[in-house]
C-alpha cells in the first residue's frame, strides 16, 4: 500500500508539471493563463527555458604540491596565500582587507599559523586560515603565512604576496588651502 501511494504521488506530480497551459482573453482585453480550458482558449506552447552551466566556483585553486625533496622534514607542510592575489591594490579607504591561506596537510596538534606583514607578526598565532586586517597603513606591504610549533619555530612559510594599500592623505587635498591672513 505504501509503495502504491508513492507511485500515485509521483505520477500526479509528473502530470502536473507537464500540463497544458491556455491563454484566455476576456471581453475587456485582459489576458489570463490557466490550465483549465474554457471554450475560447488557445493553447500556449511553452518552450524549454534557456539554461547554462554555472561558473566555476573554484576561485582559489589549491597550490601545486612541492616535490618530495623540497618538503620540510618538520611535518611536510605546504602553505600558500590564496587571497589577496599578488600585487593586489587595496583601494582608497580605511585600509581593511582579508587574507586567506591554505595549508596541507592539516595542522598538527601543537602547530599554528602566523600572519606576517613586512617580516613582522601582524596577528596572534591561530589555527584558522583567514584573517581580517584593519587599519593597514598606506604603501606597499609583503605578506606571508608561516606554520609554527608551540615554541615559535618556523616549520613552513608561504611565498610572499605583495599588496598596495591606498589611503587618503592630508597632504593631497582636492581643495586648496586658504591663504593666511
Amino acid at each position: 500500500m505504501k509503495y502504491l501511494l508513492i507511485l500515485l504521488f509521483c505520477t500526479l506530480l509528473g502530470t502536473t508539471a507537464s500540463a497544458q497551459v491556455y491563454r484566455v482573453v476576456d471581453e475587456h482585453g485582459n489576458v489570463t493563463f490557466t490550465d483549465k480550458p474554457p471554450g475560447d482558449a488557445e493553447p500556449v506552447e511553452i518552450r524549454e527555458p534557456n539554461t547554462t552551466a554555472p561558473p566555476d566556483t573554484s576561485v582559489f585553486p589549491a597550490p601545486p604540491p612541492k616535490p618530495a625533496d623540497e618538503q620540510d622534514e618538520s611535518g611536510g607542510y605546504q602553505v600558500a596565500i590564496t587571497a589577496p592575489a599578488n600585487e593586489t591594490i587595496i583601494p582608497r579607504g580605511p585600509g581593511n582587507f582579508s587574507v586567506s591561506a591554505t595549508v596541507s596537510p592539516s595542522l598538527g596538534r601543537d602547530h599554528m599559523l602566523q600572519l606576517m606583514m613586512d617580516g613582522q607578526p601582524r596577528e596572534e598565532p591561530q589555527t584558522s586560515t583567514s584573517w581580517a586586517l584593519t587599519n593597514v597603513f598606506r604603501g606597499e606591504h609583503n605578506i606571508t603565512v608561516t606554520v609554527i610549533d608551540k615554541e615559535g619555530k618556523t616549520l613552513a612559510t608561504s611565498e610572499p604576496v605583495k599588496v598596495f594599500v591606498f589611503r587618503p592623505s592630508s597632504q593631497f587635498r582636492n581643495n586648496p588651502r586658504p591663504a593666511p591672513r
